[in-house]
């Protein structure tokens, strides 16, 4: 297993992990959503993607649970609620697509992947449009009234989709937290989300290890690359503009589901080409038209950036 370390494969899986793993610990989003499709695209079979990034992902998200802990602060009266409904539910995901059938699971799984990322690209677009619109936006509330019944949905909800597919820890709970706790102070943002998703994407790495087993060879190299950029990416959190880094990774999610969906070759290129030139401009445009809204002009700065 060692020698599998400096296998050219295995370097560039270092290297890919290590990125996103520093997205995960800048942003607390990323993980599953760029990592899952990422090892589908390079030939892993989709049950096996999933699985072994759950494991991945779940050692990821301890290392920038403990950074934000120390630093961010979570609030866990917010994030006890949502690991209340999401891990029963997380751990059922893998059994469910297990009881799908050997026959039709790869290709369901791989469409249910695609499915998910469009509410993820969909959830960063969206938490980028409203700060920059003022319409949500975090605030310096350390301990905001907690909303128990809503917040045990999300996490139910959310539980079930990571489960199935490994995305979503970070994405589509993320952008809820923003909109149930809109005066919640960033870092304990990002904090609480990390906090509430160890626990998540572990029961979830469980159900699917008890289902499909791990790969070795592929995910020792995924473990060192995305521990390390993580712990990295979770030192810098709040010195790098996180706005644009989100719009980035919206359109990557974006044209990355139209892949997982079975889009021809031309249709992913001429959706990438579109969202990478016209997309700019149409932002500029919401930004002239909507950050008016905006109380400081700093804040005016940020959401163009």
């Amino acid at each position: 297993m060692p020698e599998a370390l400096w296998t050219f494969d295995s370097l560039g899986l270092l290297v890919v992990s290590a990125v996103i793993g520093v997205v995960i610990g800048l942003t607390g989003m990323g993980g599953g959503a760029l990592m899952t499709p990422a090892l589908i695209l390079v030939g892993i079979p989709p049950t096996a993607a999933v699985a072994n990034d759950l494991v991945v992902n779940a050692v990821n998200k301890v290392i920038g649970a403990g950074v934000h802990w120390k630093h961010g602060k979570p609030n866990l009266r917010i994030a006890f609620w949502l690991i209340l409904g999401s891990v029963p539910t997380a751990y059922l995901g893998a059994w469910l697509v297990h009881a799908v059938g050997a026959d039709d699971v790869q290709g369901l799984l791989k469409k249910a992947i695609g499915a998910t990322l469009i509410v993820a690209s969909s959830a960063y677009f969206l938490r980028a449009f409203f700060e920059m619109a003022g319409k949500i936006r975090t605030g310096n509330d350390p301990n905001p009234p907690v909303k128990p019944l809503i917040t045990l949905l999300v996490g139910v909800i959310g539980g079930l989709m990571v489960g199935i597919t490994s995305v979503g820890s970070g994405t589509v709970i993320m952008m809820c937290i923003m909109l149930l706790y809109p005066t919640l102070a960033a870092l304990r943002l990002v904090g609480t989300d990390l906090v509430q998703a160890v626990p998540l994407v572990i029961a979830a790495a469980i159900g699917h290890v008890m289902v499909t087993g791990v790969d070795w060879n592929l995910l020792v190299p995924l473990l060192i690359g995305g521990a390390i950029g993580t712990f990295f990416g979770s030192k810098f959190a709040g010195r790098v503009p996180q706005g644009l880094i989100r719009r980035g990774i919206t359109i990557v999610l974006a044209v990355t589901a139209s892949a997982m969906l079975g889009a021809p070759p031309a249709l992913i290129g001429a959706i990438a080409l579109v969202l990478v030139t016209v997309g700019p401009l149409v932002w500029r445009v919401l930004v002239r038209r909507y950050s008016v809204h905006l109380d400081a002009p700093a804040e005016q700065d940020r959401a163009r950036a």
